[in-house]
């Protein structure tokens, strides 16, 4: 496959995968860091990470802006739900 097309198809997953992610606002950050270790700010500091090692200045906040699809206090104050205590314990339990 072309390196260029590799890169292009690689583009349309991540902004499906973006979409997904939109789609599903209930998921909240903490499942998804108990269950895949990594969230949507995980993924705003690896677009933040690639776009300095290209060259490019973006901040974590205009990351967490493409990644989350608003600003992210925004989205807190839309679609954050406070942790439960069960929920902490598994995250505490998989930082071990």
């Amino acid at each position: 496959m072309d390196k260029q097309v590799e890169t292009e198809i690689e583009a349309a997953v991540f902004r499906r995968f973006l979409a997904h992610l939109d789609a599903h606002k209930e998921v909240q950050n903490i499942e998804l860091m108990i269950l895949a270790d990594f969230c949507r700010n995980c993924l705003s500091k690896w677009y933040m990470a690639a776009a300095k090692e290209r060259g490019e200045s973006v901040d974590y906040d205009q990351a967490r802006e493409i990644v989350y699809g608003m600003p992210y206090e925004e989205w807190k104050n839309k679609y954050q739900q406070e942790a439960t205590p069960e929920q902490m314990a598994q995250f505490n339990e998989r930082r071990k």
